[in-house]
């Protein structure tokens, strides 16, 4: 998956390392502002560009980004997936989940992968491993794939996908089986009942953070991991509801910050500091 010219431009280095996000819009995006935070308090001498690209430009900017000697960058939407033949190779978890949203320079050009997922399974290993633990997945969608294919690759024991669209969720339940996970679809009608066995609970639709969900989550045991991968705000109706029964629980906020340490480190080779990451999200959004 090379395109025309790539090869040529694979030796070109910019002066100053410089990422960049692609996007429409990525107005309101903290991204940025939180990077060059980081990038100022590890003494990095880094440059992080948001950048709106129209989708009939974005194969002119990734050419523009291969040839000025980008060294990566973010992808967000309407690009996760146009984007995935225009790169010179992807990761497994790119392939897998088929979106992109962390774009790295190598030897071979620009490389695709997927963090998103990466970034919830780290979280949730403070609390819990996922190993052998039985997790429901609220959701089918590009999010709830990435996390569902981490999930997969941590040896979680059993998956199962609580989705409104059957057939979106038979998709993600085929791609674990691919990858020799345990997985069921159910699909989401009426209230769902958490069975008592759910020992993490990830809510991952498109359903605004604020909206109570159609879920009985009494029967949870105490030690029930719950997480919310909606960051903005970070306390949704779902944690609220897990917090009130005593219930441990991850939010979005959390997940979006992982995910920025991991790209950050993939990127620069640097395990930046979470509360510089944090403390910059939290300004910007004005939480």
């Amino acid at each position: 998956m090379t395109p025309t010219g790539a090869n040529d431009a694979v030796c070109s280095s910019s002066v100053q390392p410089v990422l960049a996000l692609l996007g429409l819009p990525v107005a309101g995006n903290p991204t940025q502002f939180m990077l060059e935070r980081a990038f100022a308090h590890h003494q990095l001498d880094w440059r992080y560009l948001s950048l709106e690209v129209r989708p009939e430009d974005l194969g002119a900017a990734v050419q523009g980004m291969r040839v000025m000697g980008f060294r990566g960058g973010n992808c967000t939407e309407p690009h996760k997936q146009t984007i995935l033949p225009l790169l010179d190779r992807l990761t497994q978890q790119a392939e897998w989940t088929g979106t992109v949203n962390c774009l790295l320079r190598d030897e071979s050009g620009l490389v695709g992968d997927n963090t998103e997922g990466r970034a919830l399974v780290q979280s949730l290993r403070r609390r819990v491993d996922p190993a052998g633990n039985r997790v429901v997945l609220l959701g089918a969608g590009r999010m709830a794939r990435a996390i569902a294919v981490e999930l997969a690759l941590a040896k979680a024991g059993e998956i199962v996908v609580v989705n409104r669209s059957e057939k979106a969720g038979r998709e993600v339940v085929e791609l674990l089986g691919r990858l020799q996970t345990p997985a069921l679809a159910v699909t989401w009608q009426g209230d769902y009942v958490l069975p008592a066995e759910t020992q993490v609970l990830v809510h991952a639709t498109s359903i605004p953070g604020d909206d109570p969900l159609p879920l009985g989550l009494d029967e949870l045991a105490s030690e029930a991991v719950v997480a919310d991968v909606a960051f903005n705000p970070p306390r949704t109706w779902l944690l609220g509801e897990a917090a009130r029964r005593g219930l441990p629980t991850i939010d979005g906020l959390e997940v979006f910050i992982e995910q920025a340490a991991i790209d950050f480190r993939l990127w620069t080779g640097v395990e930046p500091e979470r509360t510089v990451l944090r403390e910059a999200v939290e300004e910007y959004l004005e939480l």
